[in-house]
């Protein structure tokens, strides 16, 4: 078809596909290539028209994405359910804003309402900017705080209500060879359970008026950068030394260390006795087959290098095996080893921390604003709360070595 100018060219082609612009394109390419005699002035001419009317069509496409930004904004537009409304993006947009005082378009505000009518229950609060950390939020701080190294990064999460009886698998007995029709009694396994308390995490935070001039990506930043370093390290702190009293239970306290008797499951050194490759052999053997597999080493950087570095058995191998390849710590002993410098010296736990310690995070974090208390000073105060808890879920998964220290 020969076209006088380049708009005849350019209507016609607009009512037909992309995928059409482009074929015709590659066959007046292929007959200007091979075709000595072809019309070049009258294919130029339909070439500009395909491609005015391509452009055309990719900047309706354009414009048709950016209006979906928009379809359901208003009161009669997009839904949120209670169960999902946390992971929501217009949620997750309303609560930066709401943190930062900057205005929530109808969605956003929906999406807010709810979460905060959601929460009334397990927070009580007279501002109107408190919230609880959107799902992405978290997922993302507790990503890094278990990158981070530490035990947190090891341990069990849970996400269930408090004071509710929790089962927990412990390893069975093996099956027996059966005789041909004789009876086999049922064997009765006996359950352990863990029940969680409700233990409030606080941190409060005060930062500049000037904060409200920060992009929302910025604040996210800045705001998951403190909740992780503020509330996850005390809760690393509670998974080794939490009295279990008005807060977690660590690995100290909650479980009895004995060295001694048929509850034995610590081996002790003099501080004036060196530690030797026996000595962690003995408390490798303590440690029941069933809760050796998946078990690790916890200990801290200066326990590490200065009491296992060296040792080496009768033949001069070493006990501990650096693991260069996988830019991980090593092994002792075939297992690995995590560092968490909460840890006190000398003291060493071998247990499997990913299925016998948990902790429990049910309402996840909660982020309220105040601009009264800190008035004078022109700064914002902000108030992260946590209702949390941390326990060891079965004690006998545990054992211990302490190099006393002189």
């Amino acid at each position: 078809m020969k076209f006088q100018n380049v708009a005849e060219a350019f209507n016609f082609y607009r009512a037909q596909s992309v995928e059409a612009m482009q074929q015709r394109a590659q066959q007046i390419k292929a007959e200007i290539d091979t075709n000595a005699e072809a019309d070049i002035d009258a294919l130029n001419i339909e070439l500009k028209g395909i491609a005015q009317a391509k452009a055309n069509a990719e900047s309706r496409s354009e414009a048709r994405k950016a209006l979906k930004l928009f379809e359901g904004s208003g009161e009669a537009g997009k839904t949120f359910e209670r169960d999902t409304v946390l992971e929501s993006p217009e949620y997750r947009s309303a609560f930066l804003k709401t943190m930062l005082n900057q205005r929530l378009n109808d969605a956003e505000t929906r999406a807010f309402n709810m979460a905060v009518e959601m929460r009334n229950d397990a927070y009580n609060t007279t501002s109107n900017s408190g919230a609880v950390l959107p799902s992405t939020m978290l997922n993302e701080i507790l990503k890094k705080a278990r990158t981070q190294g530490g035990l947190l990064g090891e341990c069990r999460s849970f996400n269930v209500p408090t004071g509710i009886s929790i089962p927990i698998a412990t390893p069975s007995t093996k099956a027996a060879w059966h005789t041909e029709a004789a009876a086999v009694d049922s064997e009765n396994v006996t359950l352990n359970s863990v029940t969680f308390s409700g233990f409030e995490l606080l941190k409060v935070f005060s930062i500049s008026e000037k904060v409200r001039r920060m992009s929302i990506s910025a604040f996210e930043a800045y705001l998951s950068d403190e909740l992780r370093d503020s509330v996850m390290e005390t809760l690393d702190y509670s998974i080794v030394n939490g009295s279990g009293s008005g807060e977690a239970t660590g690995l100290e306290n909650g479980i009895t260390w004995a060295t001694t008797g048929t509850g034995k499951n610590t081996v002790e050194v003099a501080a004036a006795t060196d530690l030797t490759y026996g000595d962690v052999i003995k408390v490798v053997a303590m440690l029941k087959r069933g809760y050796a597999q998946g078990a690790k080493w916890a200990m801290n950087n200066a326990t590490l290098y200065n009491y296992f570095y060296t040792l080496a058995d009768d033949t001069g191998r070493p006990l501990f095996i650096a693991d260069l390849k996988n830019e991980s710590i090593g092994k002792i002993l075939g297992y690995d080893i995590v560092i968490d410098d909460n840890i006190a010296d000398g003291v060493a736990y071998l247990g499997n921390f990913s299925k016998y310690y948990g902790f429990n995070l049910p309402e996840g974090i909660t982020i309220e604003s105040s601009r009264e208390s800190s008035f004078k000073r022109g700064v914002i105060d902000y108030r992260a709360m946590a209702i949390a808890d941390a326990k060891p879920l079965i004690a006998e998964a545990f054992v211990k070595l302490n190099k006393k220290q002189s």
